[in-house]
């Protein structure tokens, strides 16, 4: 699976099977906060969402930003992985 970073777009995504999966975010006080994880019901139960955030927060971490989230499924992430 390819991620593309839309950086002036605050977004990550995925093109797949003519579906479009993608995390968006800001970054607000020193931190990449994931403010929302979309994934089409057709590609749901693949992985993608967590492919998508573990992009996004190796992102932040590469750029020597905090990993924070509004978007629950995210905030799971975060928990998931010891954030």
């Amino acid at each position: 699976m390819k991620i593309n970073h839309l950086k002036e777009a605050n977004r990550f995504e995925a093109y797949i099977d003519g579906h479009t999966a993608f995390v968006e975010y800001v970054v607000r006080e020193g931190a990449l906060v994931v403010i929302h994880t979309f994934v089409p019901a057709p590609l749901k139960g693949r992985g993608i969402a967590s492919e998508l955030v573990k992009e996004a927060y190796s992102y932040a971490d590469r750029e020597g930003l905090g990993c924070k989230a509004t978007c629950s499924y995210a905030l799971a992430w975060l928990e998931k992985h010891g954030y």
